[in-house]
């Protein structure tokens, strides 16, 4: 599942506050969906380490970004 929410980060990095939220609200609400885990304090957790992941590909992103910048100003 980690892969995901990094490939998540990574395709939507440009947009990083809205990918961020929407991780940190999509990511528990699709683990209560698909019954894997209950509403409990669990989610929170959950929430937490999808925007971490998330948090990884958005810098992922960010850093290709600003390198592709940087080459093309060089």
């Amino acid at each position: 599942m980690i892969p995901v929410l990094i490939l998540f980060g990574v395709l939507l990095g440009r947009w990083w506050r809205s990918s961020l939220v929407a991780a940190a609200l999509g990511w528990p609400v699709l683990l209560v969906a698909t019954d894997v885990m209950d509403a409990d304090v669990g989610l929170l957790g959950a929430a937490v380490l999808a925007v971490a992941n998330c948090g990884a590909g958005v810098l992922l992103h960010q850093g290709a970004r600003l390198a592709i910048r940087r080459l093309r100003a060089s």
